[in-house]
């Protein structure tokens, strides 16, 4: 939880990073000040943890810094959703998998030949 906790508070810092990007840019349609960007996690753990900003004690010894992510959720910059990890399309780009996973994965990403 504590790993996939500290990678959800990593991913914040870089769609904020974007969203502010892109706004720079004025980018045309809607605008990304006023819709949370969704976040997709399959820890439900690590889920629980960033939507309760209540102290958890089996989370004590998570370094304040990490809490990020929970001040992006009251802000309205992201929204973090379940997906269960048969989903997961990000697991091509941190793990090995078998052929036809991989497969469903890059055509998700849009990479089929």
């Amino acid at each position: 939880m504590e790993a996939e906790y500290m990678a959800l508070t990593e991913a914040t810092k870089e769609l904020k990073w974007i969203r502010t990007f892109l706004t720079e840019l004025g980018r045309n349609g809607q605008s990304t000040d006023s819709t949370p960007t969704d976040l997709y996690s399959d820890n439900q753990s690590a889920i629980a943890l960033a939507k309760n900003p209540v102290s958890h004690a089996r989370a004590k010894h998570i370094d304040i810094r990490h809490h990020f992510v929970r001040e992006a959720i009251q802000d309205q910059i992201i929204w973090v959703q379940y997906i269960p990890t048969a989903e997961m399309t990000a697991d091509s780009l941190t793990k090995a998998l078998g052929r036809e996973k991989h497969e469903k994965c890059t055509a998700r990403m849009g990479m089929t030949f």
